[in-house]
């Protein structure tokens, strides 16, 4: 099944984290990543969330449906996405690594007829754009949750 990973130490609490990671609506301020389609539906367990994604910055989004599989707040998100012939799951993980110290981790596994194919791809530019977001999520918190510099202006907001 491939996957990928990263992790990052961010020097806040796992609740300011977690803040920052479950209020979707404002990714847009952060995440180049991933982007909120319909900022009035809060992620919550079994809730199907439509959002899209940029893996390389400038790029055109792609849309998907991802339906929630476990929230378990200020620790744990998982969520899953599928086509025909293709699923791909994503966990966010929070660990308490010290005083307002956090580990953050973000796996994506996918699996199906389809996702080695579709892995090949996808790989490399998947996997920056995971660290983008990790990169982005520290920053945004570490400095209090101000927004950061947004060179996409242009994009599509939802």
């Amino acid at each position: 099944m491939p996957s990928l990973y990263t992790e990052i130490e961010i020097e806040a609490s796992r609740e300011q984290v977690w803040q920052a990671l479950i209020h979707k609506e404002n990714w847009y301020w952060w995440n180049t990543f991933l982007f909120d389609c319909d900022p009035h539906q809060p992620f919550r367990e079994g809730q199907t969330v439509l959002l899209a994604l940029q893996r390389l910055e400038g790029e055109e989004e792609t849309e998907f449906q991802t339906t929630i599989l476990r929230l378990q707040p200020s620790f744990y998100l998982r969520w899953i996405s599928t086509a025909p012939g293709f699923k791909s799951e994503h966990v966010f993980e929070l660990q308490d690594i010290g005083v307002d110290r956090t580990k953050y981790i973000h796996r994506e596994r996918l699996s199906g007829l389809l996702a080695g194919l579709f892995f090949t791809f996808i790989r490399q530019d998947e996997k920056r754009g995971l660290k983008r977001m990790a990169r982005q999520l520290k920053s945004y918190v570490e400095r209090g949750s101000q927004p950061l510099q947004r060179s996409d202006r242009n994009r599509k907001v939802w």
